[in-house]
């Protein structure tokens, strides 16, 4: 090919020199061109929207797009939500009988944890081990400490059993509140 030549295309015959195009040239010349101008933009749309989606939908490098593992979902979930603190008392009660000894843990069950106060409340089944446990209590604070973090529990307080409910019976008279309203 030489320099004065023109570029042949595949599809488009090559004028003759100082010719005008005929009317099947121009509409190929118009063809190709629209097909570029077409493929101009379906390139910019195409740009876009990957834009919009956040880059490429796949790749061979990991990214944050990427699955993940279901414990590092959940420690992820737990550590943006700050729910850490009561994971950890979660995971306490579950191990209840392993941080207090299983003698202790079959007569004595961790009811709630308050986060604000710090405070783990206990309810034993008897005023006995109610009282062993409230002996036991700066130990007990301490090791549960040592497992979530120092700090995590500040007091324990502890219940004991809770009496039966109170039934009133079918004498009972309308508008009382029970045997105490007698004497005013």
């Amino acid at each position: 090919m030489s320099a004065d030549e023109p570029a042949k295309h595949p599809e488009e015959p090559v004028a003759k020199k100082g010719a005008e195009p005929s009317g099947v040239d121009l509409a190929r010349v118009a063809l190709r061109a629209a097909k570029e101008q077409a493929r101009a933009r379906g390139d910019a749309a195409q740009q876009k929207k990957q834009a919009r989606r956040g880059g490429l939908r796949s790749g061979a490098r990991a990214d944050g797009r990427d699955p993940m593992a279901l414990g590092a979902a959940i420690n992820r979930l737990l550590t943006e939500r700050g729910w850490e603190t009561p994971a950890a008392v979660g995971g306490v009660m579950g191990r209840w009988p392993q941080i207090v000894g299983e003698d202790l843990a079959n007569h004595c069950v961790p009811e709630k944890y308050d986060e604000d106060e710090r405070v783990l409340i206990v309810r034993c089944d008897s005023t006995a081990w109610a009282t062993n446990l409230r002996l036991l209590a700066p130990q007990l604070v301490a090791r549960l400490n040592e497992d979530l973090g120092h700090g995590t529990v500040r007091f324990l307080k502890v219940n004991g059993p809770g009496g039966p409910p109170r039934r009133y019976g079918p004498l009972r008279a309308p508008g009382s509140t029970g045997p105490g309203d007698t004497y005013g």
